[in-house]
């Protein structure tokens, strides 16, 4: 056996039990496996001279991390521009905007992201706070869920937008004032695209930069995989470039888009798509949406939110959905379906079963984000074998423990008190796969463990919680970035544990993450990722 790595004198955590293994070393073959565990002795002998040899003195190896919910070649590119997530308020936002105009020269974009519609309080979300600072500037702020943005009045000229619009996707909207003025807010990724489509893009060896120092921040973090929800643009070509460089340093499961309109020919491609790819990276499920976000009134909801919004589906006739699950599942194919309201996740649930029902119980479908449901949807998840999919972080850092936030606001103390239901998924029997949704929010997974476990905003700890019943143990934590990601694309039997035979994709710790508070949690120095048996990140001491 050839030995592509050894590492020594390590505390081998398991996920599965929680418990360190009895060896101290590993050694990784050629062929990127975990080939043998034991002591130090025993490991250093199956060394050869090509071999690396790393003395991790007593640092803890957990399997890779892997984000569940992720989209790297989107958010490399969104946030390049200005960062407008530590906005607090309106004077906080012009403040931004003004330093950046000054930076600009004339004509140029200006692209935001992250912008926090809790900013605005009470008023209507739209650009006319913004006016006097962005006179002539085409500007394009997308809002902090990613479904819709502002576009400034010149961008909404450039664009040839200057009244309503009906789209495809039911709740895509160009938002106007009474007299059909647009206010500058839009809508879903169709409304968007209006004003995205003649605003300046960035060269194809921009985004392959922009995309590799993405990638290489994540492998920094502890990550060696991700769940990549969207295959949009150039993404698996860059993807296909990067590996072919040896330049991946994640093992990515990309899910394509299946949108409203879609016909049997489309349906058809994507199941054709399934299983291609590269060395790191293949194309593996569906990506579907059945709704859109409670904090932009798009979400499909039982009952209407505060405004009488969030009243119907993404899809505008959702049984067409159910047939498209139903041709995906009857070809063997995972659906992962973005469903954030209580009617979403319903409908989507009652759409799995229905599919079920024609065989194939071993498609491993997913919902994501479900960050509300009633009591009685929540067994639905284990009885159909449905994995939930979750972002912690986004109820830390976009909610409020005392429901003044605008998402809780809008559903109201009954709904809002069911705000990302971790602790009862977990209860139910469901797999709860944990991820960051970034660019939406931060993608180091330590921060994701963290904010499952104390659900307090990240930016200011000594907040109350929300819904702190909810919390998740540490190794409840550790498994949603570990076992569970493995078992949701069917690769439990070779990943997310330490054992022989499974891959060598390897995290490497200061100290143990499940003994570490969790407000220390995120500063947890990370001193070696391995992916493949390679090592992607390398703290300068080690």
């Amino acid at each position: 056996m050839r030995t592509r790595l050894v590492l020594l004198s390590a505390r081998l955590l398991d996920p599965g039990t929680g418990t360190f293994l009895p060896e101290t070393a590993l050694a990784v073959s050629d062929e990127g496996r975990i080939a043998a565990l034991g002591d130090d002795r025993e490991i250093r002998a199956l060394a050869g001279p090509a071999t690396t040899v790393v003395d991790l003195g007593g640092a803890v190896v957990t399997p890779g991390l892997v984000d569940g919910h992720v989209h790297p070649v989107t958010g490399a590119e969104l946030t390049h521009g200005l960062d407008l997530s530590y906005c607090s308020d309106l004077d906080d936002v012009r403040e931004a905007l003004a330093r950046e105009v000054r930076t600009l020269e004339r004509g140029a974009w200006l692209f935001g992201w992250g912008l926090d519609p809790n900013v605005f309080g009470g008023h209507p979300v739209g650009t006319a706070p913004f006016d006097s600072v962005l006179d002539g500037v085409p500007a394009f702020l997308l809002l902090f869920d990613a479904h819709s943005a502002l576009a400034s009045r010149r961008a909404l000229e450039l664009a040839g937008v200057d009244g309503p619009r009906t789209f495809d996707q039911a709740s895509a909207e160009v938002v106007c004032d009474a007299d059909g003025r647009p206010t500058g807010l839009l809508q879903e990724d169709a409304a968007c695209e209006l004003v995205e489509r003649v605003a300046p893009r960035p060269t194809r060896e921009e985004s392959r930069r922009r995309l590799a120092d993405a990638l290489r921040a994540m492998a920094a973090t502890g990550l060696t995989g991700g769940h990549a929800m969207d295959a949009n643009g150039d993404s698996l070509a860059l993807y296909e470039e990067l590996d072919a460089a040896g330049e991946l340093p994640l093992r990515l499961r990309v899910a394509p888009w299946c949108q409203p309109g879609t016909d049997a020919d489309g349906v058809r491609e994507l199941i054709e798509r399934q299983g291609t790819g590269g060395a790191l990276w293949r194309v593996a499920g569906v990506k579907l949406f059945m709704d859109g976000t409670i904090d932009n009134g798009t979400a499909w909801l039982e009952r209407p939110d505060c405004h009488g919004e969030s009243t119907h589906a993404f899809w505008p006739d959702p049984e067409a959905y159910t047939r498209i699950v139903g041709d995906l599942h009857r070809a063997g194919v995972a659906t992962a379906t973005h469903a954030i309201g209580d009617a979403a996740v319903r409908h989507v649930l009652d759409a799995v079963e229905k599919a079920r029902a024609t065989g194939g119980a071993g498609v491993r479908h997913r919902v994501e984000h479900i960050e509300t449901v009633p009591d009685d949807t929540l067994g639905r998840f284990a009885e159909l074998g449905v994995v939930a999919s979750m972002q912690p972080t986004h109820c830390c850092d976009f909610t409020r423990a005392d429901h003044t936030d605008n998402w809780s606001r809008r559903l109201g103390e009954e709904r809002a008190s069911r705000a990302w239901r971790c602790r009862d998924l977990v209860d139910s029997g469901a797999t709860v796969v944990l991820g960051s949704d970034w660019p939406i929010a931060p993608f180091p997974p330590l921060g994701v463990m963290a904010g499952a476990r104390h659900r307090r905003p990240s930016r200011d700890l000594t907040q109350a919680p929300h819904g702190p019943e909810q919390a998740l143990t540490p190794l409840e934590a550790l498994r949603g970035l570990t076992t569970a990601p493995a078992y949701a694309a069917g690769e439990e039997r070779g990943a997310g544990r330490i054992a022989l035979g499974h891959r060598a994709d390897l995290a490497v710790f200061a100290e143990d993450p499940l003994t570490t508070s969790a407000t220390d949690l995120p500063d947890l120095p990370v001193l070696l990722t391995v992916l493949d048996g390679r090592i992607t990140h390398r703290a300068a001491h080690v």
